[in-house]
């Protein structure tokens, strides 16, 4: 190993900082990944005097907001210069103007969704020798606009480096768009078709069209062995003190009226998926499980999108486990609009939007945060607003779920973190909580058992 990442890797991993992390129990708490990699950026950046600017590619709000309140809030880093190209189509052309003709900074920071516009925009002009993705696991898809575009100019990026908590939260194939940009195919091969020839299986099929795969025997080790020169996983519990968290469940009863329509209301909605065969039409999946969560939560969309109310028996429980929470602030996880909206009828919240809100959230100003998943999956810092998360509605997607739950769980926390689940009983809600206790990938695993309960209730007549 160069002696150069020796002394980046002590200096970013040790927590050898000239400011002092915050405290957390039972000791203190080590950086994150954001201010290690941004010590890393500055030991290439001043003491190798590696030629930048340096692109960091991260999602909305952390792109706002976290790299450049890491760089202001670490002594070591505040000479950092970051600027955001984000904003109007003129913001942004005035920040990229100042990569070429000043002020000059030393770090520019773009939300993923613009990459395509900034590398249509440059094209052979590109400036940034060195790229950081924030979140690598948002560019697993070799068929995404956003993939495509980076692949393009990755031929003029001396170093990138990619970041994420769940490099495959759907399986070993998303591993393959993540690697090529690292290595442009020289571990894992140059296409998806040979990376899939090699260390996979179709597990899915209709024809001779394939809807999924699953590893080969022995594939798993050996891409993990091919991989171990690049990449390097840190588990924050071995270099972390945290308090820890705490999952509860809260099982709901239905009244038995109720339990019988959402069974009916399952069966019509499986049966309506089935083809010919008897088996599920492919890309079904999510549509069918959307309305049978959404029925458990309360509410459903019809087909024009309206809302068409059903109970309340998830806004009670919320409503009381709000209220047990002493006054400690609380932060509530919603799936579908109509459940933020219902939510804001029962009980007086505010919605984690802009940074205001997440400013206000962590000083303690906000009794009951309303939020999505998806919106405060990554990066966010939100540990010192609290320590209780409310689950109204699950998701299916591991990798959002547990960015989720680790935006209170971080450096800094000095609570044990207390993780509610709001469960319908006898309701699909408690196969996405199984799916996601197994970590698999859930959904389609999901629907087909249920597919062969119907045939079984069917063939049983």
């Amino acid at each position: 190993m160069p002696s150069t990442l020796i002394r980046i890797k002590k200096r970013a991993l040790t927590g050898s900082f000239s400011t002092k992390p915050a405290p957390c129990s039972g000791g203190w708490a080590l950086a994150g990944k954001t201010v290690t990699t941004l010590t890393a950026i500055e030991a290439l950046l001043f003491d190798e005097m590696e030629d930048g600017p340096v692109l960091v590619i991260a999602p909305k709000r952390v792109a706002e907001n976290t790299w450049s309140k890491e760089a202001a809030k670490w002594e070591h880093l505040r000479h950092l210069r970051v600027r955001r190209i984000m904003g109007t189509a003129r913001q942004r052309m005035e920040a990229v103007r100042s990569v070429f003709e000043g002020p000059f900074a030393d770090i520019y920071v773009i939300n993923r969704e613009n990459v395509v516009w900034l590398t249509d925009t440059l094209g052979k002009r590109w400036p940034f020798p060195i790229v950081v993705i924030d979140e690598l696991s948002s560019f697993k898809s070799a068929a995404a606009k956003r993939w495509r575009a980076l692949r393009r100019v990755r031929g003029r990026i001396r170093r990138i480096i990619g970041l994420t908590g769940t490099p495959r939260p759907n399986g070993l194939e998303d591993l393959w768009p993540e690697i090529y940009l690292l290595d442009q195919g020289e571990r894992l091969g140059r296409t998806l078709g040979a990376f899939r020839a090699r260390f996979l299986l179709p597990e899915k099929m209709n024809g001779h069209i394939v809807y999924s795969y699953r590893p080969r025997d022995g594939a798993e080790a050996e891409v993990y062995e091919r991989l171990s020169d690049i990449c390097m996983s840190i588990r924050k519990e071995d270099v972390l003190r945290l308090p820890g968290q705490i999952y509860e469940t809260i099982e709901l009863d239905a009244p038995p009226a109720l339990l019988r329509r959402y069974k009916q209301f399952e069966r019509e909605k499986v049966l309506e998926c089935l083809n010919a065969e008897g088996g599920i039409v492919a890309g079904t999946e999510a549509a069918l499980t959307n309305k049978l969560l959404q029925f458990a939560n309360g509410a459903i969309y019809d087909t024009e999108g309206q809302v068409h109310p059903l109970h309340e028996i998830k806004l009670d429980a919320l409503e009381e486990l709000t209220e047990a929470a002493g006054g400690e602030s609380v932060l509530v996880l919603y799936a579908y609009r109509h459940d933020a909206g219902r939510i804001r009828q029962r009980i007086a919240c505010r919605a984690l939007d802009t940074p205001e809100d997440i400013d206000a959230w962590n000083r303690g100003e906000i009794p009951v945060a309303l939020a999505h998943p998806a919106s405060i999956g990554h990066g966010l810092n939100l540990q010192d607003g609290g320590h209780i998360i409310i689950w109204f509605g699950l998701t299916w997607s591991l990798e959002l779920y547990q960015q989720a739950n680790e935006r209170l769980n971080r450096p800094g926390q000095r609570s044990v973190c207390r993780i509610y689940h709001l469960i319908l009983k006898g309701t699909h809600d408690e196969r996405v909580l199984r799916s996601l206790a197994d970590k698999d990938k859930g959904q389609a695993a999901a629907i087909e058992a249920l597919r062969l309960e119907i045939v079984k209730e069917d063939n049983g007549r």
